[in-house]
């Protein structure tokens, strides 16, 4: 095996132990640090932080919420809606006499 290799992977290894050993004793101080400076990073970045510097003093361009694609032909006609109760109508005449008694 090539010294180098070896050198590099003992190197790798005392890495890997020291960093074991930190999490191991302050993971969780670590752990509340990163939370702590996440929630002004998150607050800063959705109030458009970055956004702000990179364009400050330049226009802003503005762009249409919604895309709107024109379709060929004529618009479809809307469907008659459902009226479940519909009003009251008088009952049809009868032509007939035999049925129909006056």
């Amino acid at each position: 095996m090539n010294t180098n290799l070896t050198d590099a992977l003992k190197f790798v290894s005392r890495v890997f132990d020291f960093l074991n050993t930190v999490i191991q004793e302050y993971g969780i101080y670590i752990f509340m640090g990163l939370v702590f400076l996440l929630i002004p990073f998150g607050v800063w970045t959705l109030g458009g932080g970055l956004r702000k510097k990179l364009l400050k003093g330049k226009p802003m361009t503005h762009a249409a919420p919604v895309i709107v694609i024109p379709m060929p032909g004529a618009p479809p006609q809307p469907q008659e809606t459902f009226n479940p109760f519909p009003p009251l109508q008088d009952p049809p005449r009868c032509d007939c006499d035999a049925h129909c008694s006056d």
